[in-house]
Parts: structure tokens; C-alpha cells; sequence
């Protein structure tokens, strides 16, 4: 009897995780010096106004990036590294845009970054969403973003096919194989 990970319906599974997983996260490449716009937009916030804005990065513990409270910044815990460099663009936070501006970005800024907004309605916080900013340090530029991308997405559909070929051919062989014993 086969493994269960040699099937391909393991190996569909494991893809379709990973694919699903992934697709809550951003990827954001910087070069040093840029500014750069984190994007994040609360989900239907016409009927949810949204309370306060938090961005955070999992490597800074209790200190955030930005929290923005009453209309106004909160910089109470805020780390140092980020004082008069972030913003929001759209204070008013006008149909749940809560995008973080990062000026002057260096290397240190690198990481995964997490948005989440306080909703009056629900009186919950909600996470939105996950970014990896990866800045390049000066001087140094990263190869054909697009050509990157793009291979990745055609391997994954060629895994995929790949994958849906093996999962019809076994049934198929399956299905052969049942007819030919009621033959018999």
C-alpha cells in the first residue's frame, strides 16, 4: 500500500493549501531611500467605521509601527525607528483604506508587516492583512520582478496540471481495472 504523501491527492492538497495561505500575503520589493505604501483596506467598512488603525511587525514585540486613535497618532510604544518616518494614507480612513506610507525606507524595514483596524459596529478587532516589504540595500536592484512572478505562477499551473493528470490517470486505471474483473 502506498504512503499517503506518494498520492497525488496529497500533493493536490498541499498545493491548494499553499496556494490558499500565500494569497493573504503580499510581497512588496523597495529599494533603500524609497517611500513606499503598504496597502491595506478594511472589508465592507461602510458599515463598520473603523476606530483605530494598527500596523505592527512581529519582530517588534509590544512596540508598533503606527497606531492611529481619535484622529490623531498615538506615539505611546510606537518604535523609535518609525517616528516621523510613517504615515496614513488617507487619515480619514475613507472606505476602510488604512494603507501605511513608509518614508526613507532602509533595510531595517524589511519584514512582515500586519495591518488590523478596531471596527466601531463590532467593537473587534479585525487582522486585514500581511505584507513582507524586502528593501534592497543602495546600489543593489533585484532581477525582472515580472519575469520572477511570472515563472512562479507558470510552474505552479504546470505542477497543477501535472498533478490533475495523475489524479484522472488513476482513476482511470482504477475505473479499467474494476470493469475488467466484472468481465471475468
Amino acid at each position: 500500500m502506498a504512503t499517503l504523501t506518494s498520492t497525488p491527492f496529497f500533493w493536490f492538497g498541499y498545493l491548494c493549501v499553499v496556494l490558499f495561505v500565500s494569497a493573504d500575503q503580499k510581497n512588496i520589493p523597495a529599494k533603500s531611500g524609497q517611500d513606499v505604501t503598504l496597502p491595506c483596506r478594511a472589508p465592507n467598512n461602510n458599515n463598520k467605521p473603523i476606530i483605530i488603525a494598527e500596523w505592527s511587525r512581529a519582530d517588534l514585540d509590544t512596540e508598533y509601527v503606527l497606531l492611529y486613535r481619535g484622529e490623531q497618532f498615538v506615539p505611546d510604544n510606537q518604535h523609535p525607528s518609525f517616528k516621523n518616518r510613517v504615515d496614513l494614507q488617507d487619515r480619514q480612513m475613507k472606505d476602510g483604506d488604512v494603507s501605511l506610507i513608509l518614508k526613507n525606507v532602509t533595510t531595517a524595514d524589511s519584514g512582515m508587516y500586519k495591518c488590523r483596524a478596531f471596527l466601531s459596529q463590532t467593537r473587534s478587532w479585525e487582522s486585514i492583512n500581511n505584507i513582507n516589504l524586502s528593501v534592497d540595500p543602495p546600489g543593489q536592484t533585484r532581477g525582472p520582478v515580472g519575469l520572477i512572478v511570472g515563472l512562479s505562477v507558470s510552474a505552479v499551473l504546470l505542477v497543477a496540471a501535472v498533478v490533475g493528470f495523475l489524479i484522472y490517470r488513476n482513476h482511470k486505471q482504477k475505473q479499467n481495472s474494476h470493469q475488467a474483473r466484472a468481465v471475468v
